[in-house]
């Protein structure tokens, strides 16, 4: 190897070197950019955080995130004490003076108590502090936060704080975002599994004047979450001057009042929802063009009018909701139309009725769309199936005919369709809601639809839903798809043409998941597994089968349990006891037996219905029922029940509806009942109910009594007085209204009141009661006295029956003032004197009866009493004219009954001759010869009483 060559070798080494030597040198360089420098924060607030992350215990449950971990994990010293906490997950220092100014802890999983304290309070140079989902354990935000003078940004949101919200917020003037929102009780949660958001029990308070503090001080806030806070106030109109404010969520809190409009122009407000504040009003300006709207949300709240045109000036709007206000434009508004970038349309259960206006077809960015319960008719359109965005659709609860467009079948991102209770018609292919894979919850419930289902679905190739609601589709089989459904919350099969036994696949199905079976109102012949197998099961309902055998036990968890109208028999298990968040308990019209368990009683807290009429229950009724007790409907007619009725029925202070009718009871009258401020239906016949009704010591006294029905019973003394006169002007059904909410659906939303009651002279089945509908029924007991006048005040009455009693004295004149009666039964009884000629004012009259009293002279004549049966008057033998065969002017015949011994009402019919004699005509002496000639045969002393009664008269001539 030559020189020349060593050299180059030598100076291509060297090159190489140097090339090594630069790339460690950059290598090095770069890992060394590549590490944060933080700087080091002071010892003190090192230890305060520390402190602060020893005073809570790491749970899991403590935060509702799916994301969340506990972040304060990483927060340990290191060796020899070199760690700067700038360095910790969540914690944010000053890059030049390493004081923290930022502490980011939303879901850490943190549980424990804060008080004012607390190490945290010692961060004086925070100006951000995030606490959200976490688990405060119900402390109330402390006071001290006013320790925070620089606090920009402020978020406390889902983290159980309970209590006053301190006004010491007010004084943080630099605030921009404050978050509140979503502290709600997680017992109460918990306990309702997934109760609706109208029903979520807030556990914040806001003065009405410090939320005017916040608004007046906070004069930078950009975003103002106060969702689930309790202000019960109204809105201060000064928060119009928020010109800053970008975000405004008042969600449920409980305002009230009119909202301020200029809040709505607001120059900067984006976002605002104010939505389930049912008692605030409101109504929408003129918008303009400026307006930077991005979400408008003020649905279930008292928003009236109408929905201005000009909204589609609001270009950037997507979310829009007036869901349950109070609009009335008549028409679904066709110019929502032009809002094309909407992607949130509920527009439901407002007044608007009609087509849906195929203007609409523009919002194809939409993925949520709700017009239910409004008055829609006509077809569903077929420009649906361009909505290729859509995710959820809403139009249960309309008039809406025709088919199920096919054009459903584009709809490839559809998670939920609701079409329950229209009037579609015609088959529908299931397999056409198979091939959307994004569809878990499907609604066709109570439409005239045929559902056709493949016989045969193969279990790699089934589509799993969590709601199938297939009830009145015709289905005359459990569908064969269900035993592959392992995720299923809710299952509705009610009202089909289900025959023959449930499948034993069925008792396999969703486990671990079904929290309501719906099967009633089917052809079913089966006998139940003696215990339910699904272990989280709400609610239950099989009634109007033929499902025999034993009741099966349903697992703790069970809210309605609903039995009725089968043929169960035995007796109903002690292990029912366990189920202690029962609402509703419906095991009427079956062969039960046996003795009721006591703890039934002890249910009342939660208890809203108990419905066991109609089967042979013997024994006493439940005997202890707590004070506050939730029960609004008791129904146990129609069984073996006696002995007295439990005096602790007085605690169940929201009793609406209470029948106790065809038992064996035998005790005096409930006075107590009448502090029931809510009772609106008693029914107490065919008992051994006794003694005079007297009033009760707080002379309350039934104030909302609608029907009362004490016939067939020993009640003795004086007609009781205990009957208000309501006006209602309502003409809905009554009802108990006992909704609460599973995956967001109403599991049992309402129960109407229904009664046999005794009118047009029938027992007759009312299977619902209008809200104005009254009634008054003491027949066949023995009441006494005169009819009370105050029964001629009772303007709302439908129905008044007094029959079969011992009342005297004439009929009240005031009866024609009851405009609105349609029957009144006023037989067996010992009334004299004539018929009130008021009463042919009674035009809705059509079943009446005074048969067999002491009345006399001319029946009224007018269309109504004189259209009536002879026999509405038959054993009055002093009445006369049409329908009665026996004219006015015939003389009258003295029935034997009208003067027996120690009858007083023959006065009246005394009077009546005695006036046609003083008239001194040739007709008037005939009658009192005849009147004569029958009385000597019978009554010679009331004879001699009569010829002086004449003497004086004549001489009076």
């Amino acid at each position: 190897m030559g020189l020349l060559d060593i050299s180059i070798i030598r100076m291509v080494s060297k090159l190489v070197l140097v090339l090594l030597l630069f790339h460690l040198v950059v290598v090095a360089t770069s890992s060394y950019s590549s590490q944060k420098q933080y700087p080091s924060c002071p010892d003190g607030e090192k230890s305060a955080l520390l402190q602060f992350k020893d005073s809570f215990t790491i749970d899991k449950s403590a935060s509702r995130s799916t994301d969340a971990y506990p972040k304060v994990s990483s927060w340990k010293p290191a060796e020899g004490g070199n760690s700067t906490c700038c360095s910790w997950e969540g914690v944010e220092c000053d890059e030049k003076t390493g004081q923290v100014i930022g502490l980011d802890l939303g879901s850490s999983c943190l549980h424990g108590s804060i008080n004012s304290n607390s190490s945290l309070f010692r961060l004086v140079h925070l100006q951000r502090l995030n606490l959200s989902d976490n688990n405060f354990n119900y402390s109330q935000i402390p006071t001290s936060i006013r320790n925070f003078p620089s606090l920009t940004h402020l978020d406390l949101s889902s983290s159980v704080f309970s209590g006053q919200v301190p006004s010491e917020l007010s004084l943080l003037s630099k605030l921009t975002y404050l978050n509140l929102a979503l502290n709600l009780d997680r017992l109460s949660e918990d306990k309702d599994h997934q109760s609706s958001e109208e029903e979520k029990y807030p556990l914040l308070k806001l003065e009405a004047s410090d939320l005017g503090s916040l608004v007046q001080n906070l004069s930078s806030l950009e975003v103002l979450s106060l969702s689930f806070v309790n202000v019960s106030s109204a809105i201060p109109h000064s928060m119009a001057n928020l010109s800053s404010l970008t975000t405004l969520y008042l969600r449920d809190c409980h305002l009230f009042g009119e909202f301020p409009v200029r809040i709505f122009q607001l120059p900067n407000l984006e976002s605002l929802s104010v939505r389930y504040n049912q008692e605030l009003t409101g109504y929408f300006p003129e918008f303009n063009q400026s307006s930077p709207l991005i979400l408008l949300k003020v649905g279930f709240t008292g928003f009236f009018g109408t929905i201005p045109s000009s909204i589609q000036n609001l270009h950037s709007l997507q979310n829009f909701d007036v869901a349950q206000c109070n609009f009335s434009e008549g028409l679904v508004p066709s110019f929502l139309g032009n809002l094309r970038q909407l992607t949130y349309l509920d527009i439901s259960a407002n007044k608007f009725g009609g087509l849906i206006p195929d203007s609409l077809a523009n919002l194809t960015q939409l993925a949520t769309f709700r017009i239910s319960t409004s008055r829609l008719t006509g077809p569903i359109p077929s420009w649906l199936g361009n909505f290729s965005k859509l995710e959820y659709l809403d139009f249960a609860f309309n008039r809406l005919n025709g088919s199920v467009p096919a054009s459903f079948s584009n709809l490839t991102n559809l998670q939920i369709l609701y079409l329950h209770s229209n009037t579609l018609t015609g088959a529908v292919e299931f397999q056409m809601f198979q091939n959307l894979q994004s569809l878990y919850q499907l609604e066709l419930s109570w439409n005239g639809l045929e559902l056709v289902t493949e016989s045969r679905i193969l279990n790699s190739t089934v589509k799993h839903f969590t709601v199938l609601g297939l009830s009145n589709c015709n289905i005359e089989e459990f569908p064969s798809f269900l035993q592959y459904q392992k995720g299923l919350t809710r299952l509705e099969l009610a009202g089909n043409k289900i025959r023959g036994q449930v499948p034993k696949w069925m008792w396999n199905t969703s486990l671990e998941t079904l929290l309501l079976l719906d099967i009633s109102n089917n052809f079913i012949s089966d006998q139940l597994p003696l215990v339910l197998p699904w272990v989280k099961l709400l609610c239950i309902r099989f009634s109007s089968n033929m499902f025999h055998g034993s009741l099966p036990i349903p697992p703790p968890t069970m809210r309605e349990y609903a039995a009725a109208d089968n043929n169960f028999t035995g007796e109903i298990s002690p292990l029912l006891c366990n189920m202690k968040n029962l609402q509703y308990l419906d095991l009427s019209k079956n062969n039960l037996g046996g003795m009721l368990p006591q703890c039934l009683g002890n249910f009342s807290d939660h208890l809203i219905l108990l419905l066991l009429g109609n089967n042979s229950f013997h024994g006493i009724i439940p005997q202890t029922y707590n004070k506050g007790s939730s029960l609004r409907m008791i129904d146990v007619s129609h069984n073996n029940l006696q002995g007295q009725l439990p005096r602790s029925l007085a605690n169940c202070v929201m009793l609406e509806y209470l029948v106790l009718s065809n038992n064996r009871f035998n005790d005096v009258f409930p006075i107590s009942l009448g502090t029931l401020l809510e009772l609106k239906l008693l029914a107490m016949r065919h008992n051994g109910f006794y003694g005079v009704i007297g009033k009760s010591r707080k002379n309350v006294d039934f104030p909302k009594l609608r029907i009362l029905d004490l016939a067939y019973n020993d009640f003795t003394g004086a007609v009781p007085s205990m009957f208000p006169d309501i006006t209602v002007n309502k003409s809905t059904y009554m009802y108990t209204d006992v909704g609460y909410d599973v995956d967001g659906f109403p599991v049992f939303s309402s129960v109407n009141y229904q009664l046999m009651i005794a009118t047009k002279g029938l027992e007759q089945y009312y299977p619902k009661i209008r809200e104005e509908f009254a009634s008054f029924d003491i027949s066949s007991n023995k009441f006494e006295g005169k009819i009370p006048e105050f029964i001629g005040n009772l303007k709302e009455l439908r129905s008044l029956n007094l029959s079969h009693n011992i009342l005297t004295g004439s009929i009240p004149s005031s009866f024609g003032n009851l405009m609105k009666l349609e029957s009144l039964d006023l037989s067996q009884n010992k009334l004299s004197g004539r018929i009130p000629q008021q009463l042919v004012q009674l035009n809705f009259l059509s079943s009446f009866n005074v048969s067999h009293n002491y009345l006399t002279g001319p029946i009224p004549q007018g269309t109504q009493l004189t259209s009536m049966n002879v026999t509405s008057y038959e054993g009055n033998s002093g009445l006369c004219g049409d329908p009665l065969p026996k004219k006015c002017g015939n003389p009258p015949e003295l029935p034997p009954s009208t003067v027996d011994e120690g009858d007083s009402s023959s006065e009246g019919i005394f009077e009546f001759d005695l006036k046609i004699v003083s008239a001194g005509c040739g007709s008037g002496l005939v009658v009192g010869v005849v009147l004569a000639n029958v009385v000597i045969t019978r009554r010679p002393d009331l004879f001699l009483k009569i010829v002086g009664m004449i003497m004086q008269m004549i001489r009076k001539i």
